[in-house]
């Protein structure tokens, strides 16, 4: 199958970054975006293409090469499922907050919605892509309603999930490890539905790169992953906490525990906690599925990296309050970092939030600057976890614009973001404005231990 019309539904942080590098990369597939959220949609077809949506690092120059070339943003979503052959699902599927599985569970409405839209819309056979993260055995899901419609349109569904860093996006989609394409095996159709898939990602990425499996171990390996990579950086933190009982230091530690090559380095930085829209999402998921199963141990197992990251990121918050002399009332803290990574203005589940959070409760005043992340996001962050009303947060949260503005006559600094401009700040400028003892409580590892004891600061180093 030749493939000419690429659909997308769902504008986020997977679907719009995966769906403008097959635009750049496949020049004679027309690639359209589509979204009811009409103001998203706007922004993806702003003239400024600096002002899309999503910040990631050269993606506003690819969106600006093939935008009206065959890359498309739209909110007629039944026109593009019309028109396409294949149709990628990338909506939102958070934890559900309600119900069977509350907490855990993965909240599958929106994909339910997009099954029944296709199946209404759909007058001739389409593929069908899983590009949301999804629980083991959502495509059978997907088949019974797209089959029901009983108008005779036959449907492939196949499970291609994302591996994307938030940050290194754009490098992550024209350079992947791997790209994973799970369907049915045991059929022609289904294996003619995966070569087409493979055939698209085959424009740039090496054969040897792309593997097939059957959709169930495709559905799997993207919680898998993502469980492991967050288990590695809870044990790293599991064990900054005792670095800081014993004299030890995590970074030591972690470089010589990373470089055994059955280890490896990476995901070893102590830090605040990780946070991002995908780690506690899929392990929640995976410990819902281990219970439904009635695995106990498999479920108590996964559910403990949630409870160390948790943790991480109290404790963070408290050694704040006991070092400044076991109070913050009243007390100005600047937070440098919102964002819950480097180069994304993505805060979703950033620990920043939950500190931030924690420093209130205390009555502390917080003044935050991030170079990303806009003053709405982090009011709407802080009004989401409904500990205070919304007149609350904003008399005791300002957002500024510069580090300098941040910590002018502060009594803190938490550093909980690691952009990179934070490595360069003029830090003695910074010190000589706060009001003194000056505090900085690095909760990324960012800045060299000598570098804060030179320039007088009081600190606090996760793991040190």
């Amino acid at each position: 199958m030749k493939i000419k019309n690429i659909c997308c539904i769902g504008a986020g942080y997977v679907g719009g970054p995966t769906m403008a590098v097959i635009a750049q990369k496949c020049p004679n597939i027309a690639v359209t975006v589509v979204d009811i959220n009409e103001k998203r949609i706007a922004q993806w077809n702003d003239p400024d293409a600096e002002k899309i949506p999503i910040y990631e690092p050269g993606l506003s120059e690819i969106v600006e090469e093939a935008r009206g070339r065959n890359l498309f943003f739209s909110t007629d979503v039944a026109r593009a499922i019309d028109q396409a052959e294949i149709i990628f699902i990338s909506v939102n599927t958070p934890t559900k907050t309600y119900g069977i599985g509350k907490g855990m569970a993965a909240d599958l409405k929106w994909i339910e919605l997009c099954a029944r839209q296709i199946a209404e819309v759909a007058k001739d056979s389409k593929i069908v892509v899983e590009k949301s993260t999804l629980p083991v055995r959502t495509a059978a899901a997907l088949k019974d309603i797209l089959d029901s419609t009983g108008n005779g349109v036959k449907f492939q569904i196949l499970s291609n999930p994302e591996f994307l860093a938030e940050g290194t996006a754009v490098e992550d989609l024209k350079n992947p490890d791997r790209v994973l394409i799970g369907g049915d095996v045991d059929t022609l159709e289904g294996k003619e539905a995966m070569d087409a898939l493979v055939n698209v990602y085959a424009s740039w990425v090496p054969r040897e790169n792309i593997l097939t499996t059957n959709v169930w171990s495709s559905e799997l390996s993207k919680l898998t992953a993502n469980a492991f990579l967050a288990q590695r950086v809870s044990s790293i933190n599991a064990m900054s906490e005792l670095c800081e009982k014993t004299g030890a230091d995590v970074q030591e530690v972690a470089k010589a525990v990373g470089m055994d090559s059955r280890v490896g380095p990476k995901f070893l930085k102590a830090s605040v906690g990780f946070g991002g829209s995908c780690f506690q999402k899929d392990i929640l998921n995976l410990v819902y599925i281990a219970k439904s199963f009635g695995l106990k141990e498999v479920a108590d197992y996964w559910e403990q990296v949630i409870i160390m990251n948790d943790h991480q990121k109290r404790r963070f918050a408290a050694n704040m309050v006991r070092k400044m002399y076991n109070t913050v009332s009243g007390k100005k803290i600047a937070v440098l970092g919102w964002a819950f990574k480097k180069d994304t203005n993505d805060t979703r589940e950033s620990a920043a939030i939950y500190v931030a959070d924690y420093l209130l409760n205390e009555q502390a005043e917080i003044v935050v600057y991030d170079p990303k992340v806009t003053e709405e996001q982090i009011y709407s962050d802080l009004n989401y976890l409904c500990t205070r009303s919304e007149e609350e947060n904003r008399k005791f949260v300002t957002v500024v614009d510069s580090p300098m503005e941040a910590c002018a006559q502060a009594h803190a600094i938490a550093i909980l973001t690691e952009w990179d401009e934070f490595k360069v700040i003029d830090w003695r400028k910074i010190y000589e404005d706060m009001l003194k003892p000056a505090f900085l409580f690095d909760g990324r590892r960012l800045l060299e231990r000598d570098t804060k004891e030179k320039i007088g600061f009081e600190f606090y180093a996760i793991g040190n």
